[in-house]
């Protein structure tokens, strides 16, 4: 699955605002500085803190 560039290009980490980076396994956008996962559920990105996962130990779900 691949974003829209320039919704790629807009989000940000809701949690400290920095970049995210486009993973395809398990599929989501991750925060490099905060090691976490936001993950595409239904080709939607879930930008929820509560919902993000632990990266790079991510179990799969």
């Amino acid at each position: 699955m691949s974003l829209d560039p320039f919704l790629q290009s807009i989000l940000v980490c809701p949690k400290c605002k920095g970049d995210l980076a486009m993973v395809e396994e398990p599929e989501g956008l991750v925060c490099p500085a905060c090691q976490l996962l936001y993950p595409i559920r239904e080709d939607i990105p879930v930008m929820l803190v509560e919902e993000a996962l632990p990266y790079p130990s991510v179990d799969a779900r």
